[in-house]
């Protein structure tokens, strides 16, 4: 394995942290300007609709898709800057 794969290990699960906590806050504010109440429902939520749970779970997804490819490669690309090669 090379030596920059090592040292981008650790870089890599702190951004992973760093990207649910960013994840979780853009949820949570996309869900309030949709309208909805504060928490959005969970699977088991007996008093929510299917597509209320569906469409949260949808968006929570998507959302969280694509902060975390956002936030990897921006580690990646600041990862070259420093040390000239590409992590992956």
């Amino acid at each position: 394995m090379k030596a920059s794969k090592i040292a981008y290990k650790p870089v890599g699960l702190a951004m992973g942290a760093v990207s649910g906590v960013i994840a979780g806050a853009v949820f949570k504010q996309a869900w309030n300007m949709l309208g909805h109440e504060e928490d959005a429902p969970d699977a088991t939520d007996e008093e929510r609709t299917w597509s209320e749970v569906l469409l949260a779970a949808t968006l929570q997804g998507a959302i969280f898709a694509a902060v975390k490819a956002a936030v990897d490669r921006a580690g990646a690309t600041a990862t070259r800057g420093v040390t000239g090669t590409w992590p992956g």
